[in-house]
């Protein structure tokens, strides 16, 4: 679980960056802290 979640963040992360890198300000910043909460190394939505 820890695995598929950790994977889960470096996608939303990678796709934030992209997002910015296209002018889409927003959605990537959006996208990046959505990614950083997922994430196990974050302050998971998913822990209990």
């Amino acid at each position: 679980m820890v695995t598929l979640l950790w994977i889960l963040a470096v996608i939303l992360v990678i796709s934030g960056i992209f997002a910015i890198v296209r002018g889409q300000m927003l959605w990537g910043i959006v996208l990046i802290v959505i990614g950083l909460l997922v994430g196990p190394g974050g302050v998971s939505v998913f822990s209990p």
